[in-house]
């Protein structure tokens, strides 16, 4: 999975669990908490997600790897690639 392929999935989820965000004008190395109205319980969801659908384990000292769209793509891009070998 491309770093772009993986902004999309977090994209994708936080289409899921906050519906009424506007995702179109996300700046990709800005704190995504910066940009949207998402609380600890939304990045929470998000983690869960990301370990529902895809097995991606996130330990909470990597949380704040997850902080923007780039930091997420630097990070899960190659958790993906272990998931998917």
């Amino acid at each position: 999975m491309t770093k772009e392929e993986c902004k999309q999935v977090v994209l994708d989820i936080i289409a899921e669990i906050a519906p009424d965000e506007d995702l179109s004008n996300i700046s990709p190395d800005v704190r995504l908490r910066d940009q949207l109205d998402l609380d600890s319980m939304d990045f929470l969801d998000i983690v869960m997600e990301l370990r529902k659908q895809y097995g991606i384990e996130v330990p909470e000292e990597d949380y704040p790897q997850l902080a923007s769209l780039d930091s997420c793509a630097e990070y899960l891009t190659p958790k993906f690639k272990e998931v998917s070998a």
